[in-house]
């Protein structure tokens, strides 16, 4: 509500004589007690909205739970209609991304088994929003009870406290990577979407474990498999390389240590069109949606940093026209992406992710009344975090797309496309395809 006052000013009373500075039509008024009343307002009804567990705005999915409450989840809202699907869709992906899977990840046991709850009927989506659900099984809360008093070093525990006054102690609330199973249920929705609808594939594997870096070559990006990726437990396509990463991993593992690493993500057969200039860049949203991971410190795509090296030349994406008509770049150093549009081509990005901040090593660090200590942090965390980020990294690549596909729709194909520059968003469907 806004509360208001009323003013009374003498407008001829207060005119010194000979003064112009009012109206003619005022001056000419005989009466000095002419008076305008003046109504000010003083707005008292500031909106504020912080939530910061939501993305999308077609597509939209809201995230909640922590690391040692009751369970976690996401509610999914605006989802097409009419798609089939079934909680062992989502439990893939989740599998994926479950802890206690190999030696080089963290040891706790959860099976992360997903109930959806709403927005399915008879195994189809029915447009009303869905509700995702997993609950924490293998909560551990005393391991945490040296955290209550002092902030682990570059973890989230100070700055939670500095900016609520108040936190969760146990496995760090949200802060937690356990609050990114309700990115992964939805990313595997929008994956399957993206799929059916326009033929697209998201794939994402590890190109680095500390100082173990997969050379760029030997992996083919336009045959590259989720077999291949599947294939050993840090999930690089390479196995030469898995084992040295391998090895990297256990290394600082025994010595209650932590590394960091690089997953690398490609996009194929994305609808050419997606993105919108300026602030909306189709590169922009991509780096927000992957900078918000746990852990995360740094974003390329395409050329990246190594770009600034080459001239103009050397750098740009020379066009021709392929066999079937289509314009297409012969190298790709745009990564797929022009102007913050996509061009049709693979988009390809990399993210870098820190060792683990919570490790099994004395470290210098002050406690909740500022007084300087040490601590030894336990509980059961990942040595490396980039063998289960690979399905992370991919959720949130396919919730930017599934959401950007949407507004594209219905800012440009809502009406009849310019068939000479533009081409259809959907795949063309076999007549006994199941319509979406």
């Amino acid at each position: 509500m806004a509360s208001s006052s009323l003013t009374s000013k003498s407008i001829l009373g207060s005119t010194k004589p000979g003064s112009s500075s009012l109206p003619s039509e005022l001056r000419r008024l005989s009466s000095p007690a002419v008076q305008i009343s003046l109504r000010t307002q003083t707005r008292k009804n500031l909106q504020i909205q912080a939530t910061g567990s939501s993305y999308g705005t077609h597509f939209r999915v809201s995230t909640f739970g922590e690391s040692h409450g009751g369970g976690v989840g996401c509610i999914i809202d605006g989802c097409p209609p009419r798609i089939p699907l079934t909680e062992s869709d989502l439990q893939f992906d989740l599998d994926r991304r479950r802890p206690g899977q190999s030696r080089i990840t963290t040891p706790r046991k959860e099976t992360d088994t997903c109930r959806i709850s709403s927005g399915v009927s008879e195994g189809m989506t029915t447009g009303t929003p869905i509700h995702v659900f997993v609950p924490n099984t293998d909560q551990r809360g005393l391991d945490y009870s040296e955290m209550s008093v002092a902030y682990r070093p570059s973890h989230a525990d100070a700055t939670y406290d500095m900016k609520y006054g108040v936190r969760s102690v146990q496995g760090g609330g949200r802060s937690s990577a356990r609050e990114t199973i309700g990115r992964v249920a939805p990313g595997a929705l929008a994956k399957k979407i993206l799929k059916q609808f326009a033929g697209t594939e998201i794939l994402a594997y590890v190109s680095q474990v500390h100082h173990v870096v997969l050379p760029e070559d030997l992996v083919d990006h336009d045959n590259l498999t989720l077999e291949q990726i599947e294939n050993n437990i840090v999930r690089c396509p390479n196995p030469e390389y898995a084992e040295k990463m391998i090895a990297a991993i256990d290394a600082v593992r025994t010595k209650g240590n932590s590394v960091g690493g690089v997953v690398t993500c490609i996009v194929r057969n994305a609808p050419r069109g997606l993105g919108t200039p300026v602030f909306d860049k189709l590169e922009a949203e991509l780096a927000k949606a992957c900078m918000s991971l746990p852990a995360t410190k740094g974003f390329e795509f395409g050329s990246g940093f190594a770009g600034t090296f080459l001239t103009g030349l050397e750098h740009n994406d020379e066009f021709y026209t392929d066999e079937n008509g289509r314009i297409r770049t012969r190298t790709n150093r745009s990564g797929g992406i022009q102007g913050g549009i996509s061009n049709g081509e693979i988009i390809n990005m990399r993210v870098a992710f820190k060792p683990t901040s919570t490790i099994g090593r004395k470290q210098n660090t002050v406690t909740r009344d500022k007084v300087e200590t040490e601590m030894i942090a336990r509980g059961r965390h990942d040595p490396c975090v980039v063998p289960r980020a690979v399905p992370m990294v991919e959720a949130m690549v396919a919730l930017v797309l599934v959401d950007q596909l949407m507004a594209q729709y219905a800012q440009c194909h809502l009406f009849p496309i310019n068939p000479e520059l533009q081409e259809p968003l959907q795949i063309e469907q076999p007549q006994n395809a199941a319509a979406l």
